[in-house]
């Protein structure tokens, strides 16, 4: 059996063990696949794990040996997923492994939109804290959680996870799902349409999968909705956010600030406008990367894996 890995160096840089993955046959583990190579590296495999590579229709359709693609991601529309079922190679993700570390970057945004530690602190290094006069300075106007309103756009596990915390700040709770389930039990909650939220919160939060009716939905028409003091968070997909809309408005002062885990292209081009827009705070797509989020991520790909050899398909997407 020939199993071929394209691009195992974001979730395994050396911290973690492929030995499980070796010992079923002839493996082949590539840190990064160019696209002029995925054909070729894959050609003869039984198996194909892949994060990001993409596996288009026809590349599969010359894939005859092709048993099996199990994706090291949540999202799965980096495989064409509808050929692969026709062709009777079922494809499996990965669900539910980041939820807690996704909420929990959510807030290192908002925190340090809202206190600017990193800003403080170099102050505080390049001397201006013992220059000052007084006991205490702040370089930008700080803001505190408690009784502001957060817009969660999304309400799965993630969105549910992000207002247990938004909860323990005791925040107000706006959020839009596609399944409005009860909520009854959570404090200052309230289901809400989109444009409501874009109106009355202080903060939006994205944690809504990549769809036509998502895909863009942070627009021009969506921030001219904002409070001119909001601020935008995305943890979820990139393209849900128009780059050049949401750098306009951060450019304009029409809202007050963003923290941003994705954008719409990965890596980023240079000249992407988010990369130099007004009060942008852009992390690269670090929410999944804590080891621990990278370690279950392994083990739930073992188990995907072996129950496949064991005729017992789990988490399949097609």
């Amino acid at each position: 059996m020939k199993i071929v890995v394209l691009d195992g160096y974001t979730l395994n840089p050396g911290d973690l063990s492929w030995d499980w993955l070796r010992a079923l046959g002839e493996c082949e583990i590539y840190d990064r696949t160019p696209a002029d190579k995925i054909l070729e590296r894959c050609s003869g495999a039984d198996i194909i794990l892949t994060n990001k590579t993409p596996l288009t229709k026809e590349t599969l359709s010359k894939l005859g040996a092709l048993k099996y693609i199990a994706l090291m991601s949540t999202g799965y529309n980096i495989a064409d997923c509808s050929y692969a079922r026709e062709m009777g190679v079922p494809v499996s993700n990965i669900p539910s492994y980041s939820t807690n570390a996704v909420a929990q970057l959510t807030f290192s945004l908002i925190l340090e939109i809202t206190n600017a530690v990193g800003l403080h602190s170099q102050s505080v290094k390049s001397g201006e804290w013992s220059g000052c006069p007084d006991f205490c300075y702040w370089k930008t106007p700080l803001t505190e959680l408690c009784g502001k309103t957060l817009g969660i756009v999304g309400f799965g596990r993630i969105g549910q996870a992000v207002a247990d915390i938004a909860e323990a700040f005791k925040m107000n709770i706006l959020a839009v799902s596609g399944h409005e389930t009860d909520q009854s039990a959570r404090r200052n909650f309230m289901w809400t349409d989109i444009s409501t939220l874009a109106g009355k919160s202080d903060i939006i939060s994205f944690h809504c999968p990549l769809n036509e009716s998502t895909k863009g939905l942070v627009n021009r028409e969506f921030l001219k909705k904002c409070r001119r003091d909001a601020i935008i968070i995305n943890t979820s997909r990139g393209p849900v956010i128009d780059d050049a809309a949401l750098a306009d408005a951060l450019n304009r002062s029409e809202i007050r600030a963003a923290g941003l885990d994705v954008l719409g292209a990965e890596p980023p081009d240079s000249s992407n406008p988010l990369l130099s827009a007004k009060n942008c705070f852009i992390t690269p797509h670090i929410a999944w990367a804590g080891f621990e989020t990278r370690a279950r991520l392994m083990e739930i790909l073992k188990s995907n894996i072996f129950a496949f050899l064991d005729g017992k398909e789990q988490n399949t997407v097609n």
